[in-house]
């Protein structure tokens, strides 16, 4: 079996290390049949936005090795699906030169080290073509022009605002200085590929210096790509369609790529037929139905499409470790702040739609691409575009209501679902471990049932329903309630008669009771009364009582407590 290239994102160390490959070459063809001059394809992250970009590159690029030799890729493409491609595409292949950047190293907390870091992904590419440094077909001063803007201003020069200020101006026209220079050495235009583009801008946005980013990648592209007749076509690759006139002001040869279109659709991610094939090679076809509930459920254009990392991931564990249970990779790897914003701060009526989606239900949003960072939190609308093309959520249907677009969507799989829970479990620990627990700990010192209810119920109203049926989760909501009342230690399924009590207040004084509580789920109101006397049949049948005694305490006081969604009663043992 072939190695899985777990994090491998250069097309060319893929084949040469010989790692399993899914086959994206026909990508090439349908960019060249379709694409505009600029080509802005958005995809949620790790869905190989990166190594799609490489493999173009490995394509079309007139390369040269470190003693100027000329290199042949076509290897690189032995076999593939782009072979059996027309003439007029294959006769592409080697002839250009490119420029490829990434912008994810500018996730940095602050803009000068940000665009320092911009200015060297700018620099590494000036010196990948410094043999035309001597290139007898540009003129001295060009020559000069790419020396300089191969070489930084030193760091500490640039703690002067104007210094500083002159340095971002130099570098924010250097791709069209490098372009132009490239035209004119090889007498052929040049292929541009920009990957990760709002990556500095998420990062700015919520580091606090989104104007300043905005203001340096709005220069780079204009001059780039509005301005540049020594383009043959640029590809630029990202998560979320950045509004036109915040970053892509005046290109009006834009042309987009969402995942709500056709195009490109099978380019990014697994297909169904890709993913199952994987499991098939490697020995696992019966853990297909698992795979297609946990990574399955994304839509781009109207094809069924799997998270390719998750199911490299999948597949690697597995194969290592045949008891491998699926886990949410993708949970690890993305940026998640949207989703903790969102739900910490989320209204009454939000929670009510995240207790519907979480519980397998679909929602009914305006759709609209045009968003700015700055305007994510400014409407639902926006937030939940926001989340849908970020790969949060997944389109069911649409329909057109006058001129706008309305889109049913859902969570698209176990993954996706368990990144929402999980977060809600941190968002509500929070909240119980932040609530004053006074009243409820002198509640339970009086024996006031009814105090007590109306402290939890208080909490669950704030709460969202995710865990409704879960015995485990409200075990675990209301046994950090109790920690702290005075005069006695909670524990929690200490063996007691013959059998675990839930939880037990054991008092630090010989004159006082043990309390204990025995938790109770029921899925409908109306069957809340029979869960307290459920509750009170357990504390009876397993001698919970009298296992106190014999541990010496002088007497208990027992509770039953029974939980549905945001409701619980408590009764006292007669």
């Amino acid at each position: 079996m072939k190695k899985i290239g777990i994090g491998y994102e250069n097309y060319k160390r893929i084949i040469d290390d010989g790692c399993y490959y899914v086959d994206k070459t026909p990508l090439i063809r349908e960019l060249v049949g379709k694409g505009g001059i600029v080509t802005l394809i958005t995809r949620p992250r790790r869905f190989g936005k990166t190594l799609a970009l490489s493999m173009l590159r490995t394509f079309f690029e007139k390369e040269y090795d470190f003693e100027g030799h000329l290199l042949d890729n076509r290897r690189y493409f032995e076999g593939k699906k782009i072979m059996e491609a027309e003439e007029d595409v294959l006769s592409m292949m080697g002839q250009y030169p490119v420029i490829n950047l990434s912008l994810k190293s500018a996730k940095q907390p602050n803009f000068s080290t940000a665009f320092k870091n911009l200015r060297d992904e700018i620099i590494g590419e000036y010196r990948r073509h410094a043999y035309m440094w001597q290139s007898d077909k540009l003129l001295e001063d060009e020559r000069d022009q790419l020396r300089s803007l191969a070489r930084a201003s030193k760091d500490e020069d640039l703690f002067d605002d104007k210094k500083f200020e002159a340095e971002v101006g130099r570098y924010s026209t250097a791709l069209k200085v490098l372009c132009q220079c490239l035209e004119k050495h090889h007498g052929q235009k040049v292929i541009l590929l920009i990957d990760e583009y709002d990556v500095p801008l998420e990062n700015a946005w919520y580091s606090g210096f989104y104007k300043e980013m905005v203001g340096f990648i709005r220069s780079l592209f204009e001059s780039s790509m509005k301005t540049n007749d020594a383009l043959v076509f640029a590809v630029v690759t990202g998560c979320l369609r950045i509004s036109r006139e915040s970053i892509f002001t005046g290109l009006n040869h834009l042309e987009i790529n969402s995942i709500r279109d056709v195009s490109y659709a099978e380019g990014f991610g697994f297909t169904e037929e890709e993913t199952e094939q994987m499991l098939i090679d490697y020995g696992i076809a019966d853990r297909i139905p698992e795979a297609k509930s946990w990574y399955n459920g994304y839509l781009f254009g109207e094809l069924e499409i799997y998270n390719p990392w998750s199911i490299i991931k999948y597949v690697s564990g597995i194969v290592n470790n045949k008891r491998q249970f699926p886990e949410p990779y993708w949970a690890n790897t993305s940026s998640n702040q949207i989703i903790r914003d969102m739900i910490w701060h989320a209204d009454e009526d939000m929670r009510e739609e995240l207790d519907h989606l979480i519980q397998g239900g679909v929602i009914e949003k305006r759709i609209h691409e045009d968003i700015t960072y700055g305007d994510v939190y400014e409407s639902e609308d926006n937030l939940w575009n926001f989340l849908f093309f970020t790969g949060y959520m997944k389109k069911v249907s649409e329909r057109q209501v006058g001129d706008d677009i309305y889109m049913t969507m859902r969570i698209p799989n176990r993954e996706i679902r368990s990144i929402y829970s999980n977060q809600i479990s941190l968002w509500f620990d929070k909240l119980v471990k932040g609530s004053d627990r006074k009243t409820l700990h002198q509640a339970v010192l009086d024996g006031d049932t009814d105090q007590m209810e109306d402290y939890i119920n208080g909490l669950l109203e704030k709460s969202i329903s995710t865990f409704d049926s879960d015995e485990a989760f409200y075990h675990g909501f209301f046994l950090p309630l109790l920690y702290g009342v005075p005069g006695y230690s909670a524990r929690s399924n200490r063996e007691e008669g013959d059998g675990r009590p839930d939880i037990v207040l054991y008092p630090n004084r010989p004159r006082d009771p043990a309390i204990l509580f025995e938790v109770k789920v029921r899925k409908r109101f109306n069957q809340m009364q029979d869960g307290l006397e459920e509750a009170f049949a357990q504390i009876r049948d397993k001698r919970y009582e009298e296992g106190i005694l014999d541990d010496g305490y002088i007497g208990s006081v027992s509770y039953g407590i029974c939980f549905c969604k945001k409701s619980c009663i408590i009764g006292r043992l007669p």
